[in-house]
């Protein structure tokens, strides 16, 4: 990123680096700060609109270490493989991957098949997991919420990076499509949590009081989430 001086020159603080980073100037920011981005597996640096370029060279040249550090802790991101055994709204299954067959991904008994090249394997198993995921959670999610006398119009799988799940004011909900490989108690809770916003659209009392009637383990499968969440996150 290029930034202009008061000199009315031009100074490229990657450059000056010689590291890949992401530069942001904010006239929001009031600090030099740095992040990492896992996703990106990159540091951000937010600069202030007023800030001399050598500080913002020497701010990030003082943290390398630590950007170094924490670059290194990220996990590497996870593609499903031949042989590996996964779990799928609760049942678990071992992928078997049969080039020659023409029949995409299906399931029989306690294994996934999966045809074609080696190379469509992840995403084959991926489009499998979303498309199995839309019909059940839609299912699940119509079935609570007429416990609790509300509807739901619709229900779509997304590949969010932050959040498992999101209700509307349209009677719509979002999942994140990994939860599907979470433990069944996991996604009952999930579900229970999303349809209790149709009702509640807030994080109250109310709001929990309703999840737990939906689903009295409630307080396990969040548990559960805080504490493997990001291993499920690792699947690309």
């Amino acid at each position: 990123m290029k930034i202009t001086l008061l000199t009315g020159k031009t100074f490229d603080i990657q450059q000056a680096l010689n590291m890949e980073i992401k530069i942001i100037k904010s006239p929001k920011a009031k600090r030099l700060t740095l992040r990492i981005d896992a996703k990106e597996r990159i540091p951000v640096l937010t600069i202030p609109s007023r800030c001399a370029a050598q500080k913002a060279v020497n701010f990030v040249n003082e943290h390398r270490k630590w950007i170094e550090e924490n670059l290194a802790k990220i996990p590497v991101a996870r593609r499903f493989e031949n042989g590996e055994t996964i779990s799928i709204l609760g049942q678990t299954y071992t992928i078997c991957h049969t080039p020659q067959s023409r029949r995409g991904a299906y399931t029989e008994g306690d294994r996934l098949f999966v045809s074609g090249g080696e190379e469509f394997l992840h995403r084959r198993i991926c489009d499998y997991i979303k498309k199995t995921a839309q019909k059940e959670f839609l299912k699940l999610s119509r079935q609570m919420a007429e416990k609790i006398g509300c509807q739901v119009k619709n229900v779509a799988i997304k590949d969010t990076k932050s959040r498992w799940g999101s209700c509307s004011t349209l009677d719509n909900i979002n999942y994140n499509w990994r939860i599907a490989l979470a433990p069944e108690f996991v996604i009952s809770y999930l579900i229970a949590h999303e349809v209790s916003h149709l009702r509640h659209q807030d994080h109250s009392k109310e709001f929990w009081q309703c999840v737990k009637s939906l689903f009295p383990r409630c307080g396990e499968g969040r548990l559960w989430l805080k504490q493997h969440g990001k291993d499920l996150y690792l699947y690309e």
